[in-house]
């Protein structure tokens, strides 16, 4: 049940003796990799106590529409906007028909309205309950509406009759949730991602850098947790936001990003997008350096090579796949091809940043991707996030014939 993997869920708990299921269910969804937020309705906390599902979900148990604090934090917009699914297990037959007629006089029903993701209902009540025509009639218009509903099972019930009403097993629900999303290209990997430029000191006040953005890097780390991955990214000093389900680790110099390489790692794939300084000041100056007539106009700095993140990556012995990116000016192909059997790399991104339309900084890109065998791949200029999108499913696409 990767496909849960990374999931944000939202469990309705309705006023039921199901409801002591939900406990399990928080717990199989977890299990599964899938990130927990928790509505009770006020029968709900009746049957089982929002203290235990806060404690088998992690978060704090959301209870009431018109709650100040919960407002101020993750009130029903945000839990709407936040969940890919609204599962609501129990479903009672009072849930079932307010949902039926629009009504929003709690805050599971109110959060299911101003929803977008999925909702399904996992009913549970009197087998006469579920049989009745005004709550079959409920279910129907419900599903016409999209909603999708998880069972009833038949069997016995707490209250001593026999016929379909009862909710499902916690195993059997986490089931159906993962059934609602489709398996990504990248689900259950780890991607690690380096961005941006590095930053070289030289004294207290200048440092040595490059004109990189980081905008294809963060378009990547975006297309990659897109497509299911748990997806850490290392990005140099930029000004860009961390895009959703994205671990950011922020550092400056080229030392600093191979030691959060190596932290992160192991990792199924390596993509490194960042413009990695190759060289920096062997001395950096305590104070700021000072102009000194005696030496004229100029200033003489030592730079020393700094260690190369890709290739150190690329030789571990739990080496990713690894995908390296070079940017350059001139002999584009040639020197791409180059890097690509220096650095033991499963693929190359060769990017002309001589083309002031698709370089540094620029809004769009277009690339050239080379594989071991030479093989050329060329994606026609278009928007970073669209050709971040296009080479995340070629890359995974490689991956998983690896």
């Amino acid at each position: 049940m990767q496909r849960l993997y990374r999931k944000r869920i939202v469990l309705g708990v309705g006023g039921g003796i199901a409801a002591y299921k939900s406990a399990e269910l928080v717990r199989r969804l977890r299990d599964q990799g899938a990130e927990v937020r928790v509505v009770m309705t006020q029968g709900g906390r009746e049957f089982i106590t929002p203290l235990t599902l806060q404690a088998l979900s992690g978060h704090p148990v959301h209870l009431d529409l018109l709650d100040p604090a919960a407002e101020a934090a993750m009130g029903h917009i945000e839990l709407a906007r936040w969940a890919d699914l609204v599962l609501i297990a129990p479903a009672t037959a009072d849930v079932m028909a307010r949902l039926a007629q629009g009504v929003a006089n709690d805050l599971l029903t109110t959060l299911v309205l101003a929803t977008d993701a999925q909702v399904a209902l996992a009913p549970a009540m009197n087998q006469a309950m579920w049989r009745d025509p005004a709550t079959q009639a409920n279910a129907e218009l419900l599903r016409g509406r999209g909603l999708r509903f998880f069972g009833p099972a038949a069997g016995s019930q707490a209250c001593g009759d026999v016929g379909p009403g009862r909710m499902l097993e916690a195993e059997e629900l986490a089931q159906r949730a993962a059934d609602c999303f489709q398996f990504l290209s990248l689900t259950g990997r780890h991607v690690l991602i380096t961005a941006g430029p590095t930053q070289e000191n030289i004294d207290p006040v200048r440092y040595i850098t490059n004109h990189s953005s980081g905008k294809m890097g963060f378009a990547l780390a975006e297309a990659a947790a897109e497509a299911g991955a748990r997806v850490t990214l290392v990005t140099g000093p930029v000004h860009l936001p961390t895009p959703d389900r994205v671990s950011r680790v922020d550092v400056v110099s080229a030392r600093d990003m191979l030691a959060a390489c190596e932290a992160a790692m192991p990792a199924d794939l390596l993509i490194a997008a960042a413009a990695v300084a190759d060289y920096r000041p062997e001395v950096v100056a305590a104070q700021k350096l000072k102009k000194d007539p005696t030496k004229g106009d100029g200033l003489l700095l030592q730079l020393v090579r700094n260690p190369d993140i890709l290739a150190t990556l690329a030789q571990r012995a739990d080496r990713p796949f690894s995908v390296g990116f070079a940017a350059e000016t001139e002999n584009l192909l040639e020197y791409a091809s180059r890097k690509l059997k220096d650095k033991n790399l499963d693929l190359i991104v060769a990017n002309d940043v001589a083309n002031p339309s698709i370089g540094f900084n620029s809004e769009e890109n277009a690339i050239t991707v080379i594989d071991r065998e030479l093989h050329e791949t060329a994606f026609a200029q278009t928007s970073k996030g669209k050709i971040a999108r296009q080479l995340i499913a070629f890359i995974a696409d490689r991956l998983n014939q690896h």
